[in-house]
């Protein structure tokens, strides 16, 4: 190897080496942005919330206030007055259930016979239960359920 290859190795090196840092050196300062941007979008982020919310806040107060004034307009119409049960009773219409009123209807079961004959019991709004019988009880329910079913069938036909 002469001298001359040897620098040029050395430089070719040395300029390696150089880019090498200067690559660091940018993936650094875009890290870096990118970090000051996230933290300040996040800022902004937190920002919008806070005006979504008291803009909400001020809404809902809004009309709050209109149906006060509504309210006040009413009681000077002369004409029939609702009572306030009524009142009370269609805006609970509206709301969605509490827990107690869920669990109140829920404890509610009942026996409803349905055009075949067969009887179920129905829980709440809907929850069909078994019923525990013993063994003559359940073929003599089976029995009449069978009856009912033929009967069913043969009014349909009739109808035709």
């Amino acid at each position: 190897m002469t001298s001359d290859e040897s620098e040029t190795n050395e430089r070719s090196s040395d300029s390696s080496h150089e880019l090498k840092k200067k690559k660091k050196l940018k993936h650094k300062e875009k890290k870096h942005k990118k970090k000051k941007n996230k933290h300040s979008s996040d800022l902004e982020r937190k920002k919008r919330k806070k005006k979504k919310r008291k803009n909400s806040k001020e809404r809902k107060e809004g009309i709050k206030k209109t149906k006060l004034d509504e309210s006040v307009k009413d009681e000077d119409i002369p004409g029939p007055s609702v009572p306030e049960d009524l009142l009370i009773e269609s805006s609970k219409a509206k709301a969605p259930m509490t827990k107690e009123e869920w669990e109140k209807s829920q404890s509610v079961v009942r026996r409803v016979y349905d055009e075949t004959g067969r009887s179920r019991l129905i829980k709440g709004d809907g929850e069909i239960l078994e019923e525990i019988v013993s063994r003559e009880r359940h073929r003599e329910i089976n029995r009449q359920a069978t009856l009912g079913d033929g009967l069913f069938f043969q009014n349909k036909l009739m109808k035709k």
